[in-house]
């Protein structure tokens, strides 16, 4: 190789080209996985109270001090810890999101996504790619769900991991959505009934139906008695592809589509048509993939989801196609800028 072409080799190895943000993205799977082990180690709660050696560090969560100097070392240069003295870290605004105390706290998502059966269904995308089988199934011999259902010491982290986070993303779609003067809302596909005890603890005076299956539905109970809004619900166990309860103002299908295909999403949706009155609502909350090239968390997600199961988030245009098959019509969309919008519909305008 040529002096010259060193000296280019170099300059765009140090600038903003293409060769430069590559190696920036081929990083990424290292940095994901040194976050996975300060996030297990629990790194970020260690130094809520202020800064530390990196030996203080070391002895309180047993690990060997260089090599932990040396991965946070890494990570403060990601903006994740900062190095205010040497060999001494304190949090940054990025850290703190890995505390276990924190409200958006990410410390069990990453922890749980640094485990290897996760890890390899990751790295088997590929025969997802080819065959349009989940990777994960074809790696664990199984399906997600049913692998942990099969491992007790998994099941409480994998609960903390998915729920904490979908639990904010969904509460922050709905924060977008005024739902002022709504008198009866109806959660279908209710899960663990975190959304609406948060919904009527906001609205007081709102009544709100639950609706989701026996395996949900008294873990929803729980949560909806320790908010204490359990009086102002009915409890209805069912499942929304058979029927839905007639009387709600409001029907919020929260995070339900991403686990429907075309045919059960239309199933639900022609259900609560069929039961709602002419000035009702339905709320979808999910994520609504925007065209093209525009950047957006969900279009990660989605790909994510394609590996771990046969679930799938839309465009805004599916779900026009899936609401006017159950005779809905997008009125419009909410918070397009989030991880997760509200897609309005109501009754098609009989002929």
């Amino acid at each position: 190789m040529s002096r010259g072409t060193d000296v280019s080799y170099m300059k765009e190895l140090h600038s903003e080209s293409p060769l430069s943000t590559m190696i920036e993205l081929h990083s990424g799977v290292r940095v994901t996985y040194m976050l996975q082990a300060v996030a297990e180690l629990g790194i970020a709660d260690q130094l809520a109270d202020g800064p530390l050696g990196v030996d203080e560090l070391a002895e309180r969560t047993d690990s060997h001090a260089d090599s932990l100097y040396r991965v946070l070392r890494a990570l403060a240069g990601k903006g994740v810890f900062t190095e205010v003295s040497r060999r001494v870290f304190a949090l940054t605004s990025l850290a703190e999101v890995l505390r276990s105390d924190h409200p958006n706290s990410l410390r069990d998502a990453f922890h749980m996504h640094g485990q290897s059966f996760m890890h390899d269904a990751y790295v088997g995308i590929g025969h997802t790619i080819r065959t349009g089988e989940p990777a994960f199934e074809h790696v664990n011999g199984m399906g997600l769900f049913e692998y942990v259902g099969r491992r007790p010491e998994l099941q409480e982290l994998f609960g903390k991991s998915m729920g904490k986070a979908n639990r904010q993303i969904q509460l922050a779609a709905v924060e977008t959505y005024d739902l002022t003067g709504v008198k009866t809302l109806v959660a279908v596909g209710g899960a663990q009934g975190h959304v609406l005890a948060e919904i009527l603890t906001r609205y007081p005076g709102m009544r709100g139906v639950y609706v989701d299956g026996p395996r949900m539905a008294p873990a929803a109970e729980g949560v909806l008695r320790a908010a204490g809004v359990l009086d102002a619900v009915e409890m209805v166990v069912g499942d929304p592809r058979e029927s839905v309860p007639a009387g709600g103002d409001v029907y919020l299908v929260s995070h339900v589509f991403q686990q429907l295909d075309d045919t059960d999403a239309v199933k639900v949706l022609t259900n609560i048509r069929q039961v709602m009155a002419d000035d009702s609502r339905v709320l979808v909350v999910n994520a609504v993939i925007p065209e093209g090239d525009v950047p957006h968390p969900t279009k990660i997600l989605d790909s994510t989801m394609l590996v771990l199961g046969r679930n799938r988030d839309r465009t805004e245009a599916e779900f026009d196609g899936v609401l006017r098959s159950a005779g809905l019509r997008l009125v419009e969309t909410v918070g397009r800028a989030l991880p997760s919008s509200v897609v309005v519909a109501e009754r098609e305008a009989r002929q």
